[in-house]
């Protein structure tokens, strides 16, 4: 039985401004927000974003679960990544050994479905990340920045096709290319890396980014996320057009990426999965 008429939705926070912009929304709705926070991770300022709010360490998903319980949540939400470096550092609990001994691979999309299963055996519905935020969603076309060159639509679509069997391989879902070159491939090192090593190779002139979903792409975790940072990390490597998957991109802080597109001459643009 439920304590409060009010809807509750659990938070499961990582890093990043994903969790805030998230929080702001669902507010919005009169939604009442308890977080599950991870020290080294999710921003200490977060607090004043929630009605409630517990700290965990990566890997303590029993405390999880029974945290938001108490708080009288049906619901939650992952929202915001965890350093790849913290997934070596696990402390482990039942609940998490549990997961990870029912997964013969443990990438993204194995581990978060296994704790889908895992949340839900306890009443726990898991919300598609992009709850509250369908209205920041990528379109097709150009989205921001100046008009894009034919010859960098070419590497676009170029690049869509090569970062589709990246992901269908599970290996990356970005890419970075220069005039038909494959230059980087996202792996576990993420993104920012993955643009930096791009850029370097490129030497900063007419690099393109590409990120795409994965084929059947569950949207309640790992959605595609354009940031401010991922503009800034694209300034500094010299990406001249970032090309990304309509309808499969979530695009964080959209007045500041869009004065930061304009400042850098960065073009945006969504791609049909269909088109290319």
């Amino acid at each position: 039985m439920r304590i409060s008429a009010v809807r509750t939705i659990g938070i499961i926070a990582g890093n990043g401004i994903y969790p805030e912009i998230f929080a702001q929304a669902a507010k919005k709705q009169g939604i009442r927000l308890v977080a599950a926070a991870f020290k080294g991770e999710t921003k200490e300022a977060f607090v004043n974003e929630v009605d409630d709010i517990k700290w965990f360490r990566v890997g303590q998903l029993g405390g999880v679960i029974k945290y938001f319980k108490k708080c009288d949540a049906e619901e939650c939400i992952m929202v915001g990544q965890i350093a790849p470096r913290n997934l070596f550092d696990l402390w482990p609990d039942m609940r998490t050994l549990k997961v990870l001994g029912s997964v013969k691979e443990r990438n993204a999309e194995s581990l978060f479905g296994a704790i889908a299963k895992e949340l839900a055996a306890d009443g726990l519905t898991l919300l598609p990340a992009t709850t509250f935020l369908e209205d920041q969603m990528s379109h097709e076309g150009a989205i921001f920045g100046p008009k894009v060159h034919e010859r960098d639509q070419e590497d676009a679509n170029f690049g869509f096709r090569i970062a589709k069997e990246t992901s269908r391989l599970d290996i990356g879902q970005t890419v970075v290319v220069r005039r038909g070159t494959v230059l980087a491939v996202e792996a576990f090192e993420g993104t920012d890396r993955c643009i930096k090593r791009g850029g370097e190779l490129g030497k900063g002139k007419d690099v393109t980014l590409v990120k795409v979903s994965k084929p059947n792409q569950d949207m309640r975790f790992d959605v595609p996320v354009i940031g401010p940072n991922t503009i800034e990390s694209c300034r500094e490597a010299g990406v001249k057009t970032i090309a990304v998957e309509a309808g499969k991109t979530l695009f964080l802080g959209r007045e500041e990426i869009a004065k930061k597109c304009q400042e850098a001459r960065i073009s945006v643009i969504g791609i049909a999965s269909d088109s290319v």
